[in-house]
């Protein structure tokens, strides 16, 4: 993806010089610069403010050891870090990552990335991410405890609920924050809105679980009716099984959808009936099994090793919700050959960029992470306004929030998209609409 401004080029050579060996923080950067060109054009105080110069750089790095000791007795060491690289519209937000692939440059992309996904919901929240390369899979719940009560027992010094507001990600669900946020509790003496995510019992939200999953596909939904489209009668193939993919499954079902196809990290099973969600639900939220159990359990069911077959199922509807990448060029290909009229982005950066430019090139649906799977970090800030109010909202209270919120985004960057000469582009609508809120606010704030 090339970059059609001199400025924006050089920025993005020195990012590349100064972030060397961080491949998925280039990739989020080049994006967003390449789709940045119009608007900085447009208003070039942006760049002699020296605005994009701050942008690309987190406005603190956290990085620290993680010393545990396993029920053998045996002690190990991992990494933690917290990258807080936005605050000009808010306290950073943003998910904690605990799997064996985290480094700091995957932390620095997807706090990079976080910067606009929250922008984008219109909350005065800013951008930020953390994480370790612990894997809690095969970990009892005591080691899965003594790791996140060492984690937090450094991490503490730098959050806070005015501060940084971290929250769930790829193997940070309940259990972990539960324990996370009674070592916060612990050590600080007070009971506040300091991460989200948390137990119903504790100061969690309604519809926190459901969130992303269901703000993908309130945000499709969107998508496609504009194309004279909709989930009613389609074919759906969903990479992943973890959260958001689940309920991305639940929703896209009850809007009349049937859902063929979901993966795990080993392989992924295809279901010509449709996906039986309660024993999915049980296998993966209950059981922690592996998907292939669904495949004993489901007759006509079928089990596959390997990811990346997925794609290869026909299907109207393509929702990855995996990880990063995960969707390449020949993946893509696939997905068109086999009339494929829609993707949106669940998990991360889920499609390469190649990928992206043959999906759009073939005229397909493109919803991108930043703004269709906006809806859990949109929900998390709801959970935040609950804490500091003391006060909770019906599910139906808070879904009908996060429904507002994904229409008015997708609305948003559409306009956005329009506005600066690429109507229907949804990535260059979302990376606009997403900085132009994050910058004006900088410029505000002069040289910070």
């Amino acid at each position: 993806m090339s970059i059609q401004n001199a400025y924006l080029n050089s920025l993005m050579d020195r990012v590349m010089a100064r972030n060397p060996a961080e491949p998925e923080f280039h990739q989020a950067v080049r994006e967003v610069l390449a789709s940045l060109v119009p608007v900085v054009e447009d208003r070039p105080e942006f760049i002699q403010e020296g605005v994009m110069d701050c942008l690309v750089e987190p406005e603190r790095i956290i990085k620290f050891r993680v010393p545990w000791e396993d029920e053998q007795g045996v002690v190990h060491v991992n990494r933690g870090f917290r990258v807080q690289f936005n605050s000009a519209i808010g306290p950073y937000k943003g998910g904690l990552r605990f799997h064996p692939s985290v480094y700091e440059g995957i932390i620095k992309f997807l706090g990079f990335e976080q910067i606009f996904k929250n922008s984008l919901t219109g909350l005065p929240i800013g951008g930020g991410k953390g994480g370790a390369d612990f894997d809690p899979k095969g970990k009892t719940d005591l080691e899965v405890m003594r790791f996140c009560q060492s984690f937090m027992t450094e991490l503490f010094k730098y959050i806070g609920p005015d501060t940084d507001v971290p929250a769930g990600d790829i193997g940070v669900g309940s259990r972990e924050i539960g324990y996370l946020f009674g070592q916060y509790k612990r050590l600080r003496n007070e009971f506040t809105g300091v991460l989200t995510g948390k137990g119903l019992s504790y100061g969690g939200s309604l519809a926190r679980t459901e969130a992303t999953g269901y703000g993908l596909c309130y945000f499709t939904d969107c998508m496609l009716r504009d194309a004279g489209r909709s989930f009613d009668g389609a074919t759906v193939v969903i990479s992943g099984s973890g959260n958001v993919a689940l309920y991305a499954c639940e929703k896209a079902a009850q809007s009349g959808a049937k859902v063929v196809a979901m993966s795990d990290s080993s392989g992924y099973v295809y279901d010509k009936d449709g996906i039986d969600l309660p024993l999915m639900k049980r296998l993966k939220e209950v059981e922690r099994k592996r998907i292939a159990a669904y495949a004993e359990e489901r007759p006509g069911a079928e089990y596959h090793a390997g990811c990346a077959g997925v794609w290869q199922i026909p299907c109207g509807i393509a929702l990855p919700c995996a990880t990063q990448n995960e969707l390449d060029l020949t993946s893509a290909k696939a997905l068109i050959a086999n009339g494929c009229f829609a993707v949106a982005e669940g998990a991360n950066m889920p499609c390469t960029p190649d990928a992206v430019d043959a999906l759009q090139g073939a005229g397909v649906l493109f919803a991108p992470a930043k703004a269709a799977n906006a809806g859990g970090v949109a929900t998390s800030a709801l959970e935040m306004s609950q804490n500091s109010m003391r006060f909770y909202w019906t599910f139906e209270e808070v879904d009908e929030h996060l429904k507002k919120i994904m229409k008015d985004l997708y609305h948003n960057a559409s306009a956005a998209a329009v506005r600066y000469g690429a109507a229907g582009d949804l990535v260059a609508g979302a990376n606009i609409a997403g900085f132009l809120k994050v910058g004006e606010s900088m410029l505000a704030y002069g040289i910070v």
